[in-house]
């Protein structure tokens, strides 16, 4: 049986890295998206050495010719792609800053990688994901772009206010209900996970490991026909939008 294909962005270290791996060991043949590509080669060599089949793959999500070459590539090499993780994300946000007070720079600097990157690294890879029998589309939000939970006073992220990065994650949760709304006929299903609260260089006060959080990643990805289409959640947890 040949292994599926799976496709990760910003998966040179943290929770992509680790969801490269335990795709892999689950007998997937997963690409390790990198904005660096030697960086990315590096990566890949390192689980190559624990037996695993990765290869690097050259993907810059904020940059569309970049994007368009490793659509290219895939195609080439592999013909189709049956789950995409977009993983690749960014936070630039002041935490010293009120939201009013972040700069428009910072803003568009985040939604150029956390919005419209993942939108466009999606649109590219489609046509891959088309061609695959029953692909997965696994989005990378946050509970932090819940807007229920921003709002809600009695919720435990009401006082971590991180604008341009929440709303980014708000975008990302509803742009995966409008594209599995438009694939709902399909065989291919979409959905948006929170990782959890896990230790990062982007997150230092996590309280949990990158095991732990690359989990949720991986089950979406490997979801059968029964699995859901739509959803936003966290180890099978329902989370509100």
């Amino acid at each position: 049986m040949t292994s599926k294909i799976a496709l990760v962005t910003g998966a040179t270290r943290g929770i992509g890295l680790e969801t490269v791996r335990q795709l892999a060991q689950n007998n997937v043949h997963v690409i390790l998206a990198a904005r660096d590509h030697g960086k990315g080669v590096a990566a890949a060599q390192a689980l190559q050495g624990e037996g695993l089949k990765v290869e690097a793959l050259a993907l810059d999500a904020s940059d569309e010719k970049s994007i368009a070459a490793a659509a290219q590539e895939v195609e080439k090499k592999h013909g189709r792609l049956d789950i995409l993780v977009n993983n690749a994300g960014v936070l630039f946000d002041d935490l010293a800053k009120k939201p009013s007070e972040q700069t428009l720079d910072v803003w568009r600097k985040t939604f150029d990688t956390n919005v419209f990157g993942l939108v466009a690294v999606t649109q590219a890879f489609l046509p891959l994901l088309r061609k695959a029998p029953a692909a997965r589309i696994v989005n990378v939000s946050s509970i932090l772009g819940s807007v229920a939970l921003n709002a809600d006073p009695t919720s435990p992220i009401y006082d971590f206010k991180v604008p341009a990065y929440n709303v980014s994650k708000s975008a990302v949760n509803a742009w995966t209900v409008q594209l599995a709304h438009e694939l709902r006929d399909s065989t291919i299903k979409v959905n948006a996970i929170h990782p959890g609260s896990v230790k990062t260089d982007m997150n230092s006060h996590g309280d949990i490991d990158v095991v732990e959080g690359a989990k949720t990643s991986v089950e979406l990805a490997l979801i059968g026909a029964d699995g859901p289409n739509g959803s936003f959640s966290h180890l099978g947890q329902t989370l509100p939008w």
